[in-house]
């Protein structure tokens, strides 16, 4: 069987879908209504004791910061989405760099000066970009439109909408001024430690899954699971976002 390497990740023929196991599209889907409750989720326990303290507070935003991407479902569908066809560590290691950039500069650089986007709005747009990394894993669009996007410059550019999603929720914490850019490394950091840490165990279970012969039987029909899991999470903030304008 062969599989053609298509910008820095492997297409699968379509050949190959099949149906997917019911335990795999149910994590998947477990994963989507997850993450329509979870995702970016502030405590309120963590946004109180935020809220209490003032000044440089490294190792507290650090924890934060890991703990808000490991619980991010929709950060990390994406960077399974991201990761699918990717065999190489250098290759993995760039393109999760990409995103890790991206999300970086604009988390960054939204709290530092106060710009915010309507939470369900962004949320919206980081689950279409689940969406987009699905039907690219399944080679849609070539066979749509007959060119092959620039897979590093989406994960760019999709990695900025996902910072501006910790960004906003981050001004949700009401930081204090006092010692705001060293906390706000801070958390940026604990954000790539629990990047590090959702990513590992990814390749673990991914590298498990890919010596088995049901990895291509079933590689198709997952990434169309992840795909659906991008809309439910699309679907449930665009509808969050009405209600809440009613």
């Amino acid at each position: 069987m062969h599989i053609l390497p298509v910008s820095g990740r492997l297409r699968l023929p379509r050949a190959l879908a099949s149906p997917l196991t019911a335990s795999t599209l149910a994590f998947l889907l477990m994963l989507a209504f997850a993450g329509s409750a979870w995702a970016h989720a502030v405590t309120a326990g963590d946004q109180g004791y935020i809220q209490e303290i003032s000044g440089v507070n490294l190792i507290p935003f650090i924890y934060l910061g890991a703990k808000h991407m490991v619980t991010g479902y929709d950060h990390i569908l994406f960077l399974l989405g991201v990761i699918f066809f990717l065999y190489r560590m250098e290759h993995i290691a760039i393109y999760v760099t990409l995103f890790a950039i991206g999300h970086s500069s604009t988390m960054l650089l939204g709290v530092y000066f106060n710009v915010g986007i309507n939470s369900y709005i962004i949320d919206a747009i980081i689950g279409l970009s689940v969406v987009y990394k699905a039907l690219d894993n399944m080679g849609a669009y070539q066979r749509w439109f007959g060119f092959q996007p620039n897979t590093k410059a989406a994960t760019l550019i999709f990695g900025l909408f996902h910072g501006f999603g910790l960004s906003t929720k981050i001004l949700e914490y009401d930081i204090a001024a006092d010692g705001l850019l060293p906390n706000l490394l801070a958390f940026n950091v604990g954000v790539e430690i629990g990047q590090l840490l959702a990513l590992g165990a990814i390749l673990i279970v991914m590298g498990f899954w890919r010596r088995t012969p049901s990895f291509f039987r079933h590689a198709y029909t997952a990434n169309v699971a992840m795909m659906v899991a991008g809309f439910m999470l699309v679907g449930y903030q665009i509808t969050g976002f009405f209600v809440t304008q009613s």
